[in-house]
């Protein structure tokens, strides 16, 4: 059984980011130094650390469309938002977990079309999971428990569904979920890195959910076992799995070291960036406590009290991380732009939250700073698409413009 920690995230409106340039506005920034060497077949990229202070690209200073109401009409009210994404005719797809829909706006917001919805029957959704694009202008939805995925096309016809087969002489084939997709139509699926304490298997299933081939089993996260139930270890990082061109990322926690394989589960390409690894400190560990049982002062009652002290108690409980991750997250833009998210440690919070940006081959290019509270669920040539929570924490689908300078 895996327990989910007692957390509740009151995220502000997002905070308008600044972002410095490396120099005059037409300037071409200089590059860090990168070295690139073959070692026995594998590509190894070493990089080091942008110049703290820098910044590559720019983001908007507030967003560009925002979708989401305190109150108004059923579709602006969004509960339970599990992902989005854009159609390249600038609509935006919300996969809405609460009603298992997928909820369609227009490029400035407007509510144009609901796809899908609760049940069994064909073109409905289970328990919505995730959304993305599909090739031909497709979008594939899946959805929990059964593992299913369905297809539409770009005006909500629903096409087909499928599940992945199921080896039942595997009894850990019940957690073996969809991931991602590729641009053509192959299925990333597996265990889910989040609810084991030992290692995860990694395939790649076709386009009817039949194995393709395996890509062998990799660390999950910084899991362990608490008096019988899941945890993640204080400050223990994430294990990252992303499709990322013809590669799949398979990156264990902690380290900062991102390890992309082909298809056929070989070792392709390792891609590093200087890093100074420490030691958490006891004071790391009590802001993060903290940072978990925090509610706002005016919230704070009595009975909220003895809920904080136990919470805390059961946190202390928790084995502690050797040593503070590298990076919280990893992000394939539509470029094949990877955007590794620099794990933030508690008590020296950031006005925004900073990325390492490196190209398609690898080679880092600069830090970008988005807004703080902004999850990122895609990110686009010239727009990153995220969600967002209010004071009252009510949800928001929001679009922030991007600007890549050259």
């Amino acid at each position: 059984m895996v327990r989910i920690p007692l957390v509740l995230l009151i995220l502000l409106t997002p905070v308008p980011v600044t972002n410095a340039s490396c120099g005059p506005e037409n300037a071409r920034p200089t590059l860090p130094a990168t070295e690139v060497r073959d070692s026995a077949g594998i590509v190894i990229v070493e990089n080091a650390r942008p110049p703290e202070g820098s910044r590559l690209w720019r983001v908007g200073s507030e967003p560009a469309v925002s979708i989401g109401v305190r109150e108004g009409e059923d579709p602006y009210l969004l509960y339970g938002v599990r992902d989005a994404s854009r159609l390249p005719d600038g609509r935006i797809v919300v996969a809405n977990g609460g009603s298992s829909e997928l909820r369609v706006f227009g490029p400035l917001g407007t509510h144009l079309a609901t796809w899908g919805g609760r049940g069994e029957g064909p073109g409905e959704l289970g328990s919505l999971v995730a959304v993305e694009p599909w090739p031909g202008d497709s979008i594939a939805a899946w959805y929990g428990p059964r593992r299913g995925i369905s297809l539409f096309d770009s005006h909500g016809n629903f096409g087909r569904n499928f599940t992945l087969e199921r080896d039942d002489s595997d009894p850990r084939a019940v957690f073996v979920r969809p991931a991602s997709v590729t641009r053509d139509g192959i299925v990333l699926a597996g265990h889910d890195p989040h609810m084991f304490v030992d290692d995860v298997g990694v395939e790649i299933r076709d386009a009817e959910g039949r194995l393709v081939s395996s890509l062998g089993t990799h660390p999950g996260d910084d899991n362990v076992l608490v008096d019988g139930w899941l945890d993640r270890r204080l400050l223990g990082g994430t294990a990252q799995q992303a499709v990322w061109g013809d590669l799949v990322i398979l990156s264990p926690a902690g380290r900062y070291e991102i390890k992309a394989f082909s298809r056929d589960g070989t070792l392709a390409k390792v891609v590093r960036r200087d890093h100074e690894s420490r030691a958490p400190t006891q004071a790391d560990v009590d802001a993060f406590i903290e940072e978990q049982v925090y509610y706002p002062p005016g919230m704070v009652t009595p009975e909220i009290e003895e809920e904080q002290e136990a919470e805390r108690r059961r946190y202390r409980a928790v084995p502690v991380a050797e040593r503070i991750p590298g990076f919280n997250s990893i992000v394939v833009d539509r470029l094949d732009y990877l955007w590794v998210q620099d794990f933030e440690v508690p008590g020296e919070r950031r006005p925004g939250v900073l990325w390492t940006v490196f190209d398609p081959e690898g080679r880092v290019l600069g830090y970008v700073e988005t807004p703080e509270g902004l999850e990122i669920h895609e990110i686009g040539e010239d727009y990153i698409l995220g969600q967002t929570y209010d004071a009252l924490n009510v949800e928001y689908v929001q679009v922030w413009s991007l600007e890549r300078r050259q």
